[in-house]
């Protein structure tokens, strides 16, 4: 499949560094970019008001929010390199594993995460995204500083 990357995002400050960088790699290796991002379904959501029937047909959906923020950040990747492929991937699932899911699926050569979450008392909790990727990757990991100021 030729080289490829994958970036994740929530949309955040941080998280637009990572795909920043990923977006200079995929540019100077003229390699596809995918971009993903993790949601889990909401549960016990309710709509005010709403009789129970109608309540299941119109529940929020976390899906659409992700689907935006995937929107938004390759809208903004399109308008800066329109001959970049780019592709989105919202993935239900937490967000290391939601990249190692698409990283496998598109035969990634290089997965990039953002470095928050690896410095204070915060790198020893579990869930940590880039720690987890860096140690079940089965390619190349790049940790991007995202503590710039």
């Amino acid at each position: 499949m030729g080289d490829s990357i994958v970036v994740g995002t929530d949309g955040s400050e941080t998280a637009k560094l990572a795909v920043q960088e990923a977006v200079r790699l995929a540019v100077a290796l003229d390699a596809p970019l995918h971009v993903v991002s993790a949601f889990e379904p909401l549960r016990g959501v309710r709509i005010a008001g709403a009789p129970e029937g109608a309540a299941k047909v119109w529940a929020p959906l976390p899906d659409a929010q992700v689907e935006a923020k995937l929107n938004e950040a390759a809208a903004a990747i399109r308008i800066a390199h329109a001959d970049l492929d780019v592709s989105i991937h919202a993935v239900q699932n937490d967000p290391a594993d939601a990249l190692l899911k698409v990283a496998g699926e598109v035969g990634a050569t290089m997965i990039v995460v953002g470095s928050k979450g690896m410095h204070g008392a915060r790198r020893f909790a579990l869930g940590n995204v880039p720690n987890k990727v860096s140690h079940r990757a089965d390619c190349n990991v790049l940790i991007v500083s995202t503590d710039r100021g």
